[in-house]
């Protein structure tokens, strides 16, 4: 790849905007499907578990498949814009539906409206996320330059976070009922077009180098990218931590009902769970370029599952210290999504350098398939604590839930997402690239032509 290392300003934050799409739609399915699902449409909270994960675990298998298609497209306008508009646009779409759901007084035929829903929404995202994803791979060669074009990415993303996971609950209980989730559902869906179309948009001046897609079959080149050493590490660390964050943020509705008994503090969770990456994302970035990638990920890590050890307190303690605890979390989240993004396109570019074929979309389908796979197992599990502890599903949501239930919240919201992230430090210690690694593979890479 020739593409010149500086980016302009704007091509960072056009790129950066389609984190605004991937923003609202991983956040706000994680934080109110679950609680839509028990606590609106009466589904058992084991059931309702598996149907939020199954239609993510399709993401699975089909996100590899996306980065191979995307691979292999020759469109003039680069080879994974198009891909932008088109499943960004899709996306919107079926988000608004899968809040739309008419009331048909029957919990199987509603809950089957969302299966379907969600399952259009994840194909449309397979197709949007992973060629954004693929993106900084191919716009630049230099190691610092794809952390600065990471930290504003991260940095929309959290307001992306911010925006759609504080305004989605107070839009629904400002309605309140079905309605509330309707509105609320077609309020996202735009915003998740107007990060489609910023993307598009804002990286059509983006430089990219000819790209080479890689022969051989998918499977083929599935088995490469598995021999890929650090790549595999990365993507274990990032996906036992997605589990945790995924079962933080389904638990955040339970939390504020359930344990503060105080609806309106879903709002003030979430805000101090993701306010503090606007905040710190550069800090984590110059963090990074002063001790390296994998001692911010590190210390960023260790933040976060200090805050989250913190919360098994709550029932016990002022909700003030439940917000500044989950303020900690937050400012560890923001370091731990800078990082691994960041990290990430190095993999990927060292073995386009190594091998000479273009991978990138490859390695971000797989990455995606596996981020997908955690944020969707995350509610998952937290459903399952929630029947472990006797969580009582109703249509009305003005259940008086047992002490077990109230202890399953707290531990599922806590203990939880803090031994996880604790225990992916194994994989990320065996982490070795480093910035000589990437500059040493850049630099005997094969010459090309820019487009």
């Amino acid at each position: 790849m020739t593409a010149p290392a500086g980016l302009p300003r704007r091509v960072r934050v056009g790129y950066g905007m389609g984190s605004v799409a991937t923003g609202a739609f991983g956040t706000v399915p994680g934080l109110l499907l679950l609680p839509y699902l028990t606590d609106t449409l009466g589904v058992a909270a084991a059931l309702a578990g598996v149907i939020v994960f199954l239609p993510k675990a399709w993401d699975v298998v089909l996100n590899p498949i996306a980065g191979r298609v995307s691979d292999r497209s020759t469109s003039p306008l680069g080879p994974r814009r198009p891909f932008l508009l088109r499943a960004g646009t899709a996306l919107a779409a079926c988000f608004a539906l899968l809040f739309a759901g008419p009331s048909l007084d029957s919990t199987v035929l509603e809950a089957s409206w969302v299966v379907v829903a969600f399952l259009a929404c994840a194909t449309a995202y397979a197709f949007f996320q992973v060629p954004f994803v693929a993106m900084p791979a191919e716009m630049t060669d230099e190691y610092a330059e794809r952390t600065r074009l990471m930290a504003w990415r991260v940095a929309l993303l959290a307001l992306a976070i911010l925006v759609s996971g504080a305004s989605a609950p107070a839009i629904r209980d400002a309605v309140g009922g079905r309605d509330g989730y309707r509105a609320m559902g077609l309020v996202v869906a735009a915003l998740i077009l107007v990060g489609t179309l910023g993307a598009y948009l804002g990286t059509r001046s983006a430089p990219i180098g000819r790209v080479t897609a890689a022969g051989g079959t998918l499977g083929q080149q599935l088995r490469v990218v598995a021999r890929s050493h650090d790549f595999r590490l990365l993507l274990t660390t990032f996906v036992v931590q997605a589990l945790g964050i995924g079962a933080m943020l389904a638990g955040v509705d339970y939390m504020a009902r359930v344990v503060l008994e105080d609806r309106g503090a879903s709002t003030v969770l979430f805000v101090c769970f993701v306010g503090p990456a606007l905040v710190l994302t550069p800090a984590w970035a110059a963090v990074g370029e002063r001790v390296g990638k994998k001692a911010g990920y590190v210390a960023a890590s260790v933040f976060l599952a200090g805050g989250a050890l913190l919360l098994v307190l709550a029932p016990q303690v002022p909700p003030t210290v439940v917000y500044l605890a989950t303020g900690l979390v937050g400012v560890g989240y923001a370091g731990a999504q800078v990082f691994p993004l960041a990290m990430l396109p190095d993999t990927a570019a060292v073995d386009a350098a190594r091998s000479g074929s273009n991978r990138a979309g490859v390695f971000t389908g797989v990455w995606t398939a596996g981020e997908t796979l955690g944020l969707a197992l995350g509610p998952g599990i937290f459903g399952l604590v929630l029947a472990a502890g006797g969580y009582v599903s109703s249509r009305s949501g003005s259940v008086d839930q047992p002490d077990s239930a109230v202890t399953a919240i707290v531990l599922g919201f806590s203990l939880l997402p803090a031994a996880l992230t604790l225990a992916s430090l194994w994989w990320l210690a065996r982490y070795s690239l480093t910035p000589d690694d990437v500059a040493a593979a850049v630099a005997t890479a094969p010459d090309e032509e820019p487009a």
